[in-house]
């Protein structure tokens, strides 16, 4: 159906942002012929998973892990059960707006060689240090990996679920999506996407963790685009 997609929006601890979001979507995303929101909790230890269950949804699929296991896992998790070829991603913490599914989509069916049409945050709602240890990790690896992408962080992307599940799993590949389908010769589009401030809770992981693994991760997928090619 080539009007249709799989919304796959990870999630720990979200609480106060999740039936928010849900509501957006059901508002912006009516431009499908149909579609289904796959939500993967990586085992949140707070009302995230009740808020969800009480939201009597149709298409929505509510997968949980049995113990933490962190974004990469649970996209991975979502693309596999996925019922559609083409994939919506995007965070459950509001930043991400869903109004922007519907510009990502357009551009994915403008060319039907596109494979990837990934998010690009030019004004950042986060702080200062997170924007800038993410500037030095994305500067650093698309000098190294030449995708050409300046924010591969942005999590809110379109792309074709069977070109993304023949990159070999690693943790840390939500980082490298748009390097790993320009090394196998996909058509990648970045499109410039709103970013909000976030309202409820807090980021899930280190600022300064995540910029010194992501680096050391970048000569990690190098070998691995080697061995793609």
């Amino acid at each position: 159906m080539k009007n249709s997609a799989s919304i796959i929006i990870p999630i720990f601890n979200e609480e106060e942002n999740i039936l928010i979001l849900l509501k957006e979507i059901q508002l912006t995303c009516n431009f499908f012929n149909y579609y289904e929101i796959i939500i993967v909790d990586d085992k949140s230890n707070d009302d995230s998973v009740i808020k969800i269950l009480q939201k009597k949804i149709n298409n929505l699929n509510l997968l949980k892990n049995n113990k933490n296991m962190g974004q990469s896992y649970c996209l991975y998790k979502g693309v596999k059960e996925a019922k559609f070829e083409t994939i919506v991603t995007l965070d459950g913490d509001l930043q991400n707006d869903p109004k922007d599914i519907k510009t990502l989509f357009d551009e994915y069916l403008k060319n039907n060689n596109t494979k990837l049409v990934s998010g690009i945050r030019k004004k950042r709602k986060d702080s200062i240090i997170k924007i800038i240890s993410s500037k030095i990790a994305n500067n650093v690896r698309s000098y190294i990996l030449k995708d050409g992408c300046e924010d591969t962080g942005c999590s809110l992307k379109v792309f074709d679920k069977k070109t993304f599940l023949n990159i070999p799993f690693f943790n840390g590949i939500h980082r490298f999506i748009p390097a790993f389908f320009v090394a196998m010769k996909k058509k990648v589009v970045y499109v410039n996407v709103n970013h909000r401030p976030r309202r409820f809770g807090n980021s899930n992981y280190s600022t300064v963790d995540r910029l010194f693994i992501g680096i050391a991760d970048i000569y990690r997928v190098k070998k691995m685009i080697k061995k793609l090619n």
